[in-house]
């Protein structure tokens, strides 16, 4: 950028040097000059420089302080948009009080404009203060810290977002729509009889004007109406065109324009215009104030659309010059914020549609009812709470839409405007349903009551109502619903109420949708005979209800999530999954030719091989699903029968192979059957239709293939199969195949490439009958370094652009945010802010749900190791399974599950159309990007925090598509005892398409050992080859529980528990020697770092931990340290070879420097019973070929962060457990055997190396006796002189 033009502040003002004084501006604030560099690729600016210190230390004074970004008008086409030349840029140092009009004085301009999510641009009134909208406006986001909000306001990527203006900008292609001008030579008539002569040319509405004198707009105006006309090019002179009008009477003008591209202007608006056949001028989006001065020689215009600008009333072009349209039959003025009605509008009596939702209307005037002429009144989005009688004058109004007001009752003018067949309140305050009301409107047919707040229903009398055909109660609050009145009713919406019974008529029923209620009964009567479609998923039913039984034309039954144990088959549509059925009714003989099943739904139920042969009565089937049963065979003479078969779902069972028979289903596209027991690849590579194959997670172990695949081939997913081999040759068959799945191969482990020791994860999408897939996710086992790790899901809906843009940058602003604050609450919250601001131009109109698991090491909880951290919006959820039941994480941000975000969009007068959308967008409340629906969509996320116990099994990640067809339980309770991550992400997606999901579907699970027995620490002797070792902590509970050892390797042994970096407390005993001290490296030798799992991270300061485990130790000698078998046991131990195991308890005493363990040593024999409870203190010495016998500290700041403990499997033999054996050691079992302590006191030596064939067991009952003594020798032993401290023995003491 350019350099800082200083400028007067006052009291605004960061000191100045004196040579600037004389450049000062007035008007109270302080001018920063900026050349910005535009970004073509994302229209953003991007800065060069940034501020400097002076300016920067002026703001840190006071949080309401800040900059304005004053950006200068852009006059740019939209072709040369990327490439256009920057403009100048002012940064404006001011404060939330200062107000527009000081801000144009000092900048020597009019007004200022805004611009919200480059979209519309508004004229801000003068006291309106800019800094104090930018903070309301990051206050509005989610933004809570006063200091946060200042640094974000002054970070030039929000322009995206907001942007201030010097002057009204406006692109090329918008002025073209609007108006086209300038002087041109014109000629009048076909013939050359007339000259050609310089005139103003004005293309504006639906008209040509040509002014009779040049440079003149006062003289005579010849109009040319277009509408229906022609435009062609005259060839015998460049770049000219020639107008001409409709009629027998039509008129030609000649225009000779100067350039190709005016030209191609003209003609290109020109076309659209004499292309239309009613006069129509649409001006929505333009940020208009008032009518363009031209258009008003249109007087044929019949429709003109202003919606979506800032229409004012009382201006030379404003609203109340709208009558001199002498023709206007329709006029659209919504989303224009006029907070009054335009009162003159009532005297265009040729009025036939009026649109004026969302201008935040409190009442209607009485002039309305002079609109006699008026058909369609639409005043959605409003303030209304009641509508004047005159209204009732209207005779012709047949659409009346009042939507998303404030009424609490059916207006009473309804009864008088006959020609109303509907009633549209969706989203008001009507608590009653009152069908009283209804029944004297007998002109009503359609009735639209959702969103409301309906709790009870009223009738006044036993009176029918024959007039009612069609009513939408969805997302109300009724309990109970009675509907038999209403003899003539044909379709009924009532989803998501607390419906526990439901009475209707059936003598016209067509269409019952009742899904998401609480019913255990549904009557109706009588058997609705024309009834074709019932949904009545998730309820409380226990049976199919007799009435469908006999409906005869009833083609689609949902029953999905109910308590049924049977179902009829008379179908053509039927989804039964997740109920309890044990078997299917079985079809008379002849009834296989009539049967009209043809999609059949059964996931999840109980059936076994006898329902087969009862599908054979149905040879129409195209879609079957049985996953999740109990199926271990399939007849191969019953799937013959299947030849209509398209779909065919077996995953989940315990099938061996696939009958040969299937290669008679020609038209079989699709083969899921994944999760069994699978060993023969099936013959399904012939089949001329076949498109998706999934044999994942089964017992393949080769794959014939034909000479010729079949080019519909498009996914092949073969993953899972540990023991399948590809050769190249089959790879290079599958080469053309657009999505093919297998393992990898194992890679060589790397420190950054290793996976962590407790948690693994497995994700399965899947795009569904879309023909892209816009869910992607991020899994990051290895988060920061190895500390934790990072799981997220993003749902684009339609778009794929959004969720990719999230994989690929929100870990990276997580990881920054941390850096900044501790809190989760608030690193969390800022990196769904900061993501949303960093989406930039593609976030305007695109948006996106988020979710981001984050794990951690917990610090706040000393009896846990790790926190879960989940912050979400819209509609991806978390659901961990703690103890194998579910625990919701997240929060669903959407208009049907949330009732308060309902209420809020509501309040904020957003239009919520019919398939429950905002403003017919998405159904989502909160989520990334789509800016432009501000304030209705907001990004700020719900966050949860939870320690994570050893109860905690598995974390379930999923989109919107997911938990629409699965509940918590289920989705716990299907995958938490599969062993395979991936086949568990998999089983789920499974069983949301067999439920009937045809979207994008995306499921990621997560298997948690956040365990003891899961660590891998370098610890006690546990490293890698080096040259120095370190030092670590433990301590021996008083009554220990017995527990499942670990197994142990090393020089001296391992500690699956929570150490800390110096020390050791122990009242039984050690491989070091109680009576040396702690003390420095030897001269020339520095330790390396301690490398830690993510269980047991490098401790800080002023934190203690103290968490049970157990210790093994082992030996390869004898109980006595002699390698004989004659020598007797001690009495009292249990022994089993030469392991000893010790249950112990290790805790962290951080931020102690191992150089004052002589004190603490000192300290520990003369503390009070209780220290003694939890241990003495001492230091572990390695001892290996290379240093032996010397004891090493390790400070704590050099105890740095390594990554994944499980790298040392590069380097040593790794056990069962997740130990590692270093090579070293391993290698030097004999001498290192050679080198071990000889027993002197307490019951035996343990040596240095581990041998888990041979162990020893410590009795509860000597667990005492074992204290005591060590505690006698504890208080015993004699300070240590400096010379041991300096020069350690070569071998030291054990006592148990």
């Amino acid at each position: 950028m350019g350099e800082v033009e200083p400028g007067l502040a006052g009291s605004l003002e960061p000191p100045e040097p004196p040579e600037a004084s004389a450049c000062r501006r007035p008007g109270g604030i302080r001018v920063l000059k900026r050349n910005m560099k535009r970004n073509g690729s994302r229209n953003c600016l991007n800065r060069r420089s940034r501020f400097g210190s002076r300016e920067r230390d002026w703001l840190r004074e006071d949080v309401k302080r800040g900059c304005v970004y004053l950006y200068g008008a852009d006059m740019t086409t939209a072709a040369t948009t990327a490439t256009s030349s920057s403009s100048d840029l002012h940064l404006v140092l001011c404060t939330v009080e200062t107000p527009a009009s000081e801000i144009c004085a000092g900048e020597g301009r009019e007004s200022l404009y805004l611009q919200l999510h480059g979209d519309l641009v508004r004229r801000l009134e003068p006291t309106e203060r800019p800094l104090q909208i930018v903070y309301d406006y990051l206050s509005r986001l989610g933004f809570e810290d006063p200091v946060r909000i200042q640094e974000e306001a002054t970070n030039p990527d929000l322009s995206c977002m907001i942007r201030f203006y010097g002057e009204k900008p406006c692109q090329m292609d918008h002025l073209d729509r609007i108006l086209l001008s300038g002087i041109y030579n014109v000629r009048k008539g076909k013939t050359q009889l007339h000259k050609w002569a310089e005139r103003l040319v004005v293309l504006c509405g639906t008209c040509l004007i040509v002014s009779s004198v040049k440079d003149c707009q006062t003289g005579k105006m010849h109009i040319l109406p277009l509408v229906g006309g022609k435009i062609e090019e005259v060839k015998r002179r460049q770049h000219s065109l020639a107008f001409s009008s409709a009629g027998a009477q039509a008129q030609t003008y000649h225009v000779s324009f100067e350039t190709l591209a005016e030209y191609q202007r003209w003609q290109r608006q020109a076309s659209k215009v004499v292309s239309q056949r009613i006069s129509t001028v649409d001006l929505s989006c333009y940020s208009l104030e008032e009518v363009p001065e031209h258009l008003f020689y249109s007087q044929d215009i019949t429709y003109l659309n202003l919606r979506h600008n800032f229409m004012q009333l009382e201006r030379p072009g404003g609203l109340d010059t709208l009558y001199k349209f002498s023709q206007l039959k329709g006029l659209n003025l919504s989303h224009n914020k006029l907070g009054l009605f335009p009162v003159l509008l009532c005297e265009i009596s040729t009025l036939t549609e009026l649109n004026l939702s969302c201008n935040g209307f409190h009442d209607l005037p009485n002039q309305i009812g002079n609109l006699l002429n008026l058909q369609t009144l639409c005043l959605d989005g409003n303030f209304l709470t009641a509508l004047p009688e005159e209204l009732g004058n209207l005779q012709q109004l047949s659409s009346l839409g009042i939507s998303f007001n404030n009424f609490s009752q059916i207006p009473e003018v309804f009864e008088k405007l006959t020609m109303l067949d509907k009633v549209v309140m969706a989203g008001n305050r009507l608590e009653v349903l009152n069908l009283g009301v209804l029944t004297r409107m007998n002109h009503i047919k359609h009735v639209d009551l959702r969103m409301n707040h309906l709790k009870t229903m009223v009738t006044e009398n036993l009176e029918g109502n024959k007039h009612i055909t069609h009513m939408d109660l969805r997302d109300n609050q009724l309990t109970d619903l009675d509907l038999s009145s209403l003899c003539n009713l044909e379709q009924l919406h009532c989803e998501r109420n607390y419906l526990r019974e439901l009475t209707l008529s059936g003598f016209s029923l067509r269409t019952l949708y009742a899904n998401w209620n609480r019913l255990t009964a549904v009557n109706v009567y009588p058997v609705p005979s024309l009834l074709t479609s019932l949904e009545l998923s998730r309820n409380l039913l226990e049976c199919v209800p007799d009435w469908a039984c006999e409906a005869r034309k009833l083609e689609i039954l949902d029953m999905s999530y109910n308590l049924l144990t049977e179902i009829p088959l008379s179908l053509r549509y039927l989804n039964a999954s997740a109920n309890s059925l044990e078997c299917l009714p079985s079809a008379c003989t002849g009834e296989e030719s009539l049967s009209v099943l043809q999609l059949l739904y059964l996931t999840n139920n109980l059936l076994t091989d006898q329902c087969i042969p009862v599908l054979v009565g149905h040879p129409h089937l195209r879609i079957l699903h049985l996953a999740n049963n109990q199926l271990q065979t399939f007849p191969a003479s019953k799937l013959n029968k299947l030849e209509q078969l398209e779909e065919l779902n077996l995953s989940g069972n315990k099938l061996k192979t696939i009958p040969t028979t299937i290669a008679n289903c020609k038209r079989l596209h699709t083969l899921v059957a994944h999760s069994n027991n699978i060993s023969i690849f099936p013959e399904i590579l012939q089949l001329p239709q076949i498109q998706f194959v999934d044999l994942s997670c089964n017992d393949l172990t080769e794959i014939l293939i034909p000479e010729a695949l079949p080019a519909t081939l498009q996914d092949l997913d073969l993953t899972g199969n540990t023991n399948l081999v590809l050769e190249h040759k089959t790879l290079d068959m599958f080469s053309h195949i657009t999505t093919l799945k297998i393992d990898q191969k194992p890679l060589p482990t790397t420190d950054s490439t290793v996976a962590s020791t407790f948690w693994s994860h497995g994700l399965a999408e899947t795009a569904g009958q879309r023909n892209k897939l816009c869910v992607s996710a991020v899994a990051m086992d290895n988060f920061a370094e190895g500390v934790g790790a990072v799981y997220g899901m993003f749902d684009g809906d339609r778009n794929e652009e959004l969720p990719r843009l999230l994989q690929c940058t929100m870990a990276d602003v997580l990881l920054e945010e941390v850096q900044h604050s501790t809190n989760d609450m608030i690193f969390m919250a800022n990196t769904f802010l900061v993501s949303h601001r960093k989406l930039g131009m593609a976030g305007q109109k695109l948006g996106s749900s988020a979710l981001l698991c984050y794990i951690r090491p917990d610090t706040a909880d000393p009896t846990s190791s790790f926190s879960l951290t989940v912050a979400n919006v819209g509609t991806c959820q978390a659901v961990l399974c703690r103890g194998g039941k579910p625990v919701p994480l997240s929060k669903v941000f959407s208009l049907e599950q949330d009732p308060e975000e309902a209420q809020r969009v509501k309040d904020q007068k957003a239009i919520v159309t019919e398939d429950n959308k905002v403003n017919g967008v998405t159904c989502c409340t909160r989520m990334l990007g789509c800016t432009y629906l501000y304030p209705w969509i907001l990004p700020k996320p719900h966050i949860f925090s939870t320690p994570l116990t050893i109860q905690d099994e598995l974390l379930i990640l999923g989109n919107k598509a997911l938990w629409e067809h699965l509940s918590y339980t289920e989705a716990v309770s299907v995958v938490r005892h599969v062993q395979d991550p991936l086949a568990a992400a998999k089983k789920l997606c499974t069983l949301a398409q067999s439920y009937g999901c045809q979207d994008n579907v995306g499921a990621m699970v997560v298997y948690l050992n956040i365990g003891e027995e899961g660590c891998t620490c370098e610890m006690n002797g546990l490293t890698l080859p080096g040259p120095v070792g370190f030092a670590s902590t433990a301590t021996i509970k008083d009554a220990p529980k017995p527990t499942t050892p670990s197994s142990s390797s090393g020089i001296a042994s391992e500690f699956s528990s929570e150490v800390s970096t110096s020390e050791v407390s122990s009242e039984v005993g050690s491989t070091a020697s109680d009576e040396h001290n702690t003390m420095g490296l030897e001269a020339g030798s520095l330790p390396r770092p301690e490398r830690r799992c993510s269980l047991h991270p490098v401790p800080t300061a002023g934190i203690f931990q103290r968490q049970p485990s157990c210790a093994t130790f082992s030996s390869n000698q004898s109980d006595n340290g002699l390698d004989s078998d004659d020598d007797q046991p001690v009495e009292g131990v249990i022994t089993n070879g030469s392991k000893v195991e010790v249950e112990v308890d290790i805790h962290c005493c951080r931020g102690r420097d191992l150089e004052n363990s002589p004190t603490l040593l000192e300290k520990s024999s003369t503390a009070c019973p209780e220290e003694h409870a939890r241990g003495l203190v001492f230091g572990i010495r390695r001892q290996n070929s290379v240093n032996s016998g010397i004891l090493l500290p390790v400070n704590r700041d050099k105890m740095e962060l390594q990554k994944s403990p499980s790298t040392s499997c590069l380097y040593g033999k790794k056990l069962s457990n997740g130990s590692i054996v270093p090579l070293e050691d391993s290698l030097n079992l004999i001498e290192v055997a050679t080198e071990a302590p000889k027993r002197k006191t307490g019951y035996f030596a343990a040596p240095t190396q581990l041998e888990p064939e041979d162990q020893f067991v410590v009795p509860r009952d000597l667990e005492e006796e074992v204290k005591e003594q060590m505690k006698q020798h504890q208080e015993s032993r004699p300070e240590p002189s400096e010379e041991e401290r300096t020069e350690p023995p070569e071998e030291f003491d054990t006592a148990l």
